[in-house]
């Protein structure tokens, strides 16, 4: 009977370490997340690092996707007053929070953010994809190559970038974000909602002049 019990027990440990094993074969998705970071009604937990002072009293997120030529034009002709009069001043955050579904090289772009992120990058890739963006959609411009050159542009460690983005690492993360964006009732680049200090939240959506944000964020400090 012991020895029935001691092989039962060396099976039963066995199988154990094979489950194991194999989920963390499988589990190629592995980082921290803080899931009780929200804004509102809106999850950020998998968006962006934060923008800012974490401490701002209000928030703005931001719903868009690296192949959205709108989302081009406010990152261009908005945000900037936005981060001089707002941002840099400690009255205002902003998360960024992917809704990639533009183009099939969309979750792509999305993905490798965060893999510049695993390297402290992320918002210098940020703005390099918005920078570089090309009018047409999957012409190429963010395809894996160019994905990759725009982190070699940044002097990012290649080996850890190239097995980030290939691996599909972020790939998960990216599709909580965009289901997101549906949950919250986006349906278009960008969508922005703005959440202050008593939890109101105000949304707004496409690429609004900086007056409109501005209207907006002085009732809020």
């Amino acid at each position: 009977m012991k020895k029935k019990g001691l092989i039962l027990g060396i099976i039963i440990i066995s199988i154990i370490i094979g489950v194991a094993a194999s989920v963390s074969s499988s589990n190629v998705e592995s980082y921290d997340i803080d899931m009780t970071r929200t804004h509102g009604s809106i999850s950020t937990a998998m968006g962006s690092p934060i923008l800012g002072d974490p401490d701002a009293p209000v928030t703005i997120v931001e719903f868009g996707d690296y192949q959205c030529h709108q989302c081009h034009n406010w990152f261009l002709d908005t945000k900037p007053m936005i981060m001089r009069d707002y941002i840099e001043t400690g009255k205002v955050n902003l998360v960024f929070v992917d809704f990639a579904f533009l183009g099939r090289d969309s979750p792509k772009a999305a993905e490798a953010t965060y893999c510049a992120d695993d390297q402290n990058k992320y918002w210098e890739y940020h703005d390099s994809l918005y920078t570089a963006q090309e009018s047409k959609i999957d012409n190429g411009w963010a395809n894996s190559e160019r994905l990759k050159a725009f982190a070699f542009n940044l002097n990012l460690d290649m080996d850890s970038f190239n097995e980030c983005l290939d691996s599909g690492k972020y790939s998960k993360r990216v599709q909580y974000n965009s289901q997101e964006a549906r949950d919250n009732g986006v349906r278009g680049t960008p969508g922005f909602f703005i959440i202050g200090p008593d939890f109101e939240q105000h949304p707004i959506g496409g690429a609004q002049p900086f007056s409109v944000f501005q209207r907006v964020l002085d009732t809020m400090i």
